[in-house]
């Protein structure tokens, strides 16, 4: 509602934005913060009535993406590329050089790190897509968990359907169309194991963070794989 308001391009106060949307000010210069944080170009005047605008140089180029929004984007485009469409592979490089550039300092900063432990190979293989699933709910909580560096507790069914309880450390995921893996340092075996994101059953994250180990500790889990990071 708030950033709506700020792209209606009509004269405003924060007094008055305040009253209307029924917030404190306080409130309001939070909000404020926020969408400057996700690239959404808000200037404010100081003083009495205390104007707020858009930049007027601002236009649909400038993207307001939340980190999520953004990883999605980026990801999206490796797979095209991985995927080899026709549509879009000839202007792949440069679209992923604007996107990139719409960040905020501080989404490029968050991404940079992140792209590292995006892996996006090509199709998945005939014999894995026939017991292929897509994944369940919990998927969610593996998300989060890969994002903020917090532990998981999952059940996984292994390719002969035996189900066992593991606490992992979710460093890389894997995308072989439409496949996913989660490349991890397993709490429970004391070493690195891949899952496959369509065999779990259960995730509970936690509030237990994990450190990011050396990327040399995943050299055999990725060796001889064909992929590109987003």
């Amino acid at each position: 509602m708030f950033a709506s308001r700020l792209k209606a391009d009509e004269p405003m106060t924060l007094g008055g934005l305040a009253f209307e949307l029924r917030v404190s000010v306080r409130t309001l210069a939070r909000d404020l913060s926020i969408l400057r944080e996700r690239g959404l170009p808000v200037e404010t005047d100081r003083g009495r009535g205390g104007g707020v605008r858009l930049d007027r140089h601002w236009s649909v180029g400038r993207l307001s993406l939340t980190y999520r929004e953004a990883v999605d984007l980026l990801v999206s485009l490796a797979m095209a590329e991985q995927l080899q469409s026709p549509w879009l592979i000839a202007n792949l490089g440069s679209i992923r050089r604007k996107l990139t550039a719409s960040f905020s300092p501080s989404l490029k900063d968050r991404i940079s790190g992140l792209r590292k432990r995006i892996l996006v190979g090509g199709p998945a293989s005939p014999a894995v897509l026939q017991g292929f699933a897509m994944p369940a709910p919990e998927s969610g909580d593996l998300l989060s968990s890969f994002l903020e560096l917090k532990t998981l507790q999952i059940s996984y069914e292994d390719a002969a359907g035996q189900i066992s309880d593991r606490q992992i450390e979710p460093q890389i995921l894997l995308l072989n169309y439409p496949v996913w893996y989660v490349i991890a340092w397993d709490r429970s075996r004391q070493g690195v194991r891949s899952f496959r994101c369509d065999r779990i059953r259960l995730a509970r994250i936690s509030e237990e963070t994990f450190r990011l180990r050396p990327a040399e500790d995943f050299a055999d889990a990725v060796e001889g794989i064909k992929a590109i990071s987003p």
